[in-house]
């Protein structure tokens, strides 16, 4: 017995180790790119991870790199056209998720299954009529064609946070809406007094990616929005990179490194909603 124990704890010590050596490898990008941040032009290549000299003034001269602007005001850019896609992802995909998981209306499986088949579509698909439909529109260089797709339960990951819900009402007892129906309650009533209060470990859930990959969406914002005065973080970084003159890496590092600071703190901050929603829907599915 002393053998074999002493055999399983030397197992664990090796994988420890293993494990160790890989993160290492894994973090070593990130522990550059941190560096970076407080390099001059002049050390950007050096294989030493800091460097001999920290430059804090790539912060406070990246701030304001962009002529007429600082990243203040892309950063309220970006939260303010997120805000808006929350906000909207929210109310809708509750209000479909609920239709689909209690009403009973014609073709209801058919639908749902339109919604989940949107899952497997890639989104280069619909990127050019899309485009050419908001330009109609005269939406372009607008937060509309995030915000309004959003408020019709689609845009980034809709159909995948429709499933989500779908998932957990399924699992509420309907015992509960035909004591609100006996009370009076109205469908509407029911979504919005019993099932919506009981949904906050899904709806947090929804709203964490919802922030995450629209606060990632550089293609997205690279398509729609045109002039400097809308531009969010992620395009504002693009505009560091100029191919007639020098780029000032160190500052365009400095500022990336803000850039995944909200992310970063809402996503350790948040970790265990995201663990909690998504056991619950698979759970009650």
């Amino acid at each position: 017995m002393k053998r074999k124990a002493g055999s399983n704890m030397q197992k664990k010590w090796i994988s420890h180790l293993t494990l160790s050596v890989i993160s290492l490898f894994m973090v070593y990008p990130i522990l550059w790119w941190v560096g970076a941040a407080f390099k001059s032009n002049e050390e950007i290549d050096s294989a030493n991870i800091f460097p001999s000299q920290l430059m804090f003034s790539n912060f406070t001269e990246g701030w304001y790199a962009i002529p007429g602007y600082s990243f203040g005001h892309f950063f309220m850019n970006t939260f303010e056209l997120i805000l808006g896609v929350l906000f909207t992802t929210i109310i809708s995909c509750s209000l479909v998720a609920f239709a689909f998981a209690r009403l009973d209306f014609p073709l209801r499986n058919f639908w749902f299954s339109i919604v989940l088949v949107t899952l497997m579509l890639p989104s280069q698909i619909t990127l050019v009529p899309q485009y050419d439909m908001f330009n109609a529109f005269g939406w372009v260089d607008t937060y509309l064609p995030f915000i309004v797709p959003h408020a019709l339960a689609g845009g980034i990951g809709g159909s995948f946070f429709i499933f989500l819900l779908v998932q957990f009402i399924r699992g509420i007892p309907k015992e509960l809406d035909e004591a609100a129906k006996m009370d009076g309650c109205s469908w509407f009533g029911i979504y919005w007094r019993i099932i919506l209060p009981l949904m906050k470990p899904p709806l947090v859930t929804v709203a964490i990616y919802c922030f995450l990959w629209n606060w990632d969406d550089f293609l997205g914002h690279l398509i729609y929005l045109n002039s400097v005065e809308n531009y969010t973080v992620g395009l504002a970084l693009k505009m560091f990179v100029d191919a007639n003159s020098a780029v000032p890496w160190g500052q365009l590092f400095a500022m990336s490194l803000l850039s995944i600071i909200p992310a970063v703190i809402i996503f350790f901050f948040a970790q265990r909603h995201i663990v909690e929603g998504v056991a619950s829907t698979g759970l009650k599915g």
